[in-house]
């Protein structure tokens, strides 16, 4: 009779055990949101899992396409060079939001090393955004992209940071024009903004991040309301075309500081930090020594 209770009485004590050991085994549902903002479990990041991350550049369809500046001049691009350098792409913990003023805290970062000159304008109207570099990359989120923009040292931008060449036309008047900027720029940009998310790269696969460039800041945007902040914080294309001749225009930055009025030289100068984007998310505009 005491063996029975003894056992009785061991079973009672260790019972408990076993059902929260029961308990703690069965799988935690989880949710879409959580599915979509963790990329990657902690043990895939402590077995150094990695991916491909892509990084593109992008200068939209007013590149590829062709527009209408805000002050009537139908303009379209034969090559749009920027030279592209430290192209960095980060995960950031907290999220690094460029407008807030705070630092960048990566946990991870991968960097194009090679200085890069691509052209805006290649391909046709259709033609996606153009790849700048594969890089194998560490599974994560990747939530902010950086890069400078200086002077090349060789090759078709040689000398400049920002070559833009093409075709103004406009009541019968045409302008080949050509405009070499040696304005070095540095830029530091948050999460992508745009229809879809980017940069989330899982173990194995691929994701993209993309360097977006709004020229339509720099010209206007002809199909917009004049009141328009496209429009009136823009240069538009008449100071430039004043100072074309024979239907010509090939201007370096100094040759425009001479030439422009200074309220237009100054406008061009303040544009220029806000060509960087990352889709339709702003990004820290540093200029850099020169």
């Amino acid at each position: 009779m005491k063996k029975h209770s003894l056992k009785l009485a061991a079973l009672f004590l260790i019972l408990p055990g076993l059902l929260q050991a029961c308990a703690g085994s069965t799988p935690q549902a989880t949710t879409p949101e959580t599915e979509q903002t963790t990329s990657t479990s902690p043990e895939a990041e402590a077995a150094g899992e990695t991916g491909t991350l892509q990084i593109r550049a992008n200068g939209e369809d007013f590149v590829r396409q062709g527009f209408v500046s805000k002050d009537g001049w139908e303009i379209s691009f034969e090559h749009l060079y920027v030279n592209l350098a430290d192209l960095t792409a980060y995960q950031t913990d907290p999220p690094y939001d460029p407008q807030a003023g705070g630092d960048l805290q990566a946990k991870q970062q991968v960097t194009v090393e090679e200085v890069k000159t691509i052209d805006l304008a290649e391909g046709d109207e259709n033609a996606e955004p153009l790849l700048v570099e594969e890089i194998e990359a560490p599974a994560g989120r990747y939530n902010a992209l950086s890069w400078q923009m200086v002077n090349a040292p060789s090759g078709p931008a040689s000398g400049y940071a920002l070559v833009i060449q093409g075709v103004a036309t406009k009541g019968g008047e045409m302008i080949n024009f050509t405009l070499n900027v040696d304005e070095e720029l540095a830029f530091s940009c948050g999460d992508f903004v745009g229809d879809e998310r980017k940069g989330i790269l899982e173990p194995g696969g691929t994701a993209e991040l993309e360097a977006t460039f709004h020229f339509d800041h720099l010209f206007g945007d002809g199909d917009a309301p004049p009141e328009d902040e496209i429009n009136t914080g823009a240069l538009g294309f008449q100071p430039l075309a004043d100072l074309a001749e024979g239907g010509e225009l090939t201007a370096d930055t100094s040759d425009l500081e001479q030439n422009l009025s200074a309220e237009d030289y100054n406008t061009l100068i303040e544009i220029l930090p806000s060509l960087g984007h990352v889709g339709e998310g702003h990004c820290e505009e540093t200029r850099l020594a020169t």
